[in-house]
């Protein structure tokens, strides 16, 4: 109750419910990409203040690796549980899409985390650019070996490896997060005096507002869910718990604290209704994109911003 009570939350719900009565507000869009930009930058600044501190330990290197060792097993294990009642293209492409992560949901986790006291270490960043890439890249993959075994000519051309790696590793939105936090890195404690204004004492504000924006786009999405299996809608809702907690299995054994256990299951439960859609619609045009966006956006998304994260942290800092 306490997370709903926050008001990042409260303006996300608001947006929903303003979206689900068909009002005409709306963020232009211009605006929610500066929004999006902004706790991006800040979210990088704040990673490579905090790696400046602690440096490179072992415990950063384990929260790391259990990241990218995630981002594999999450679309493969996905995509083996939704061939059985899909399409082997509509499967994949709903994989890939929750084996990918969402920088919202897990900015919005972050921000729960400080406002209940739970430390968490500023490598966490790091952990979720690492995690958007490889499901992109075994989507791809899988979708090519599809057509191989079908022997038909798709609509799209094979991609190769190497392009889907240098889209994905340049785009915009991952290369700001990674160069803030570098910058973040080099400058330390004089770099965190001078940007506080910037990263700190506006970022509550400005999440608010881009949550706003996303429950109004939220909103307008739900209706793609309606219609769809009950299979398929069980799995936007077991699928992101199954993934947290095969992240929380592999912290418990690794020994990784509450807070950045916290995050993993975050992220882990997240699917990505930017990244990956925008590389699918070209990648397997095969696919049905309602599905993979309808579901993410209007389903999984809204689930964890408004319940998962505090019972992720809860989860969390009871086993971990």
């Amino acid at each position: 109750m306490s997370n709903l009570l926050d008001p990042s939350i409260l303006f996300f719900v608001f947006g929903a419910v303003a979206g689900l009565i068909r009002s005409n507000l709306e963020i232009p869009p211009q605006v929610s990409r500066f929004l999006s930009l902004y706790l991006l930058m800040a979210l990088g600044l704040k990673g490579g203040f905090a790696l400046a501190k602690s440096g490179l330990t072992v415990n950063v290197a384990t929260g790391l690796g259990i990241a990218v060792l995630l981002a594999i097993l999450v679309p493969i294990l996905g995509y083996f549980i939704l061939r059985r009642v899909l399409n082997g293209f509509d499967a994949v492409a709903l994989a890939a899409t929750y084996g990918s992560v969402s920088a919202v949901t897990f900015i919005t986790a972050t921000q729960h985390l400080e406002n209940i006291g739970m430390p968490f270490g500023g490598h966490m960043s790091a952990s979720m650019a690492l995690m958007e890439s490889p499901a992109i890249v075994i989507g791809v993959v899988i979708a090519n070996l599809l057509r191989r075994q079908a022997g038909q000519s798709t609509r799209a051309p094979a991609l190769r490896l190497g392009k889907v790696l240098h889209e994905s590793f340049t785009d915009g939105a991952q290369l700001l997060l990674l160069g803030a936090m570098v910058i973040g890195i080099l400058t330390g404690e004089r770099g965190q005096a001078a940007m506080h204004p910037f990263s700190v004492d506006l970022f509550k504000g400005m999440l608010a507002f881009f949550l706003l924006d996303m429950g109004l786009l939220a909103a307008r999405n739900f209706k793609e869910v309606l219609g769809k299996s009950k299979w398929v809608l069980a799995y936007a809702i077991l699928g992101p718990l199954t993934h947290a907690t095969i992240a929380l299995l592999l912290c418990r054994f690794a020994g990784v604290s509450a807070g950045d256990g916290a995050l993993l299951m975050t992220l882990a439960a997240s699917a990505s209704y930017i990244a990956v859609p925008a590389v699918l619609r070209f990648a397997i045009p095969e696919a049905n994109p309602s599905l993979y966006f309808g579901l993410s956006l209007g389903l999984t998304f809204p689930l964890n911003i408004v319940l998962g994260i505090p019972f992720y942290a809860k989860v969390a800092a009871q086993f971990l």
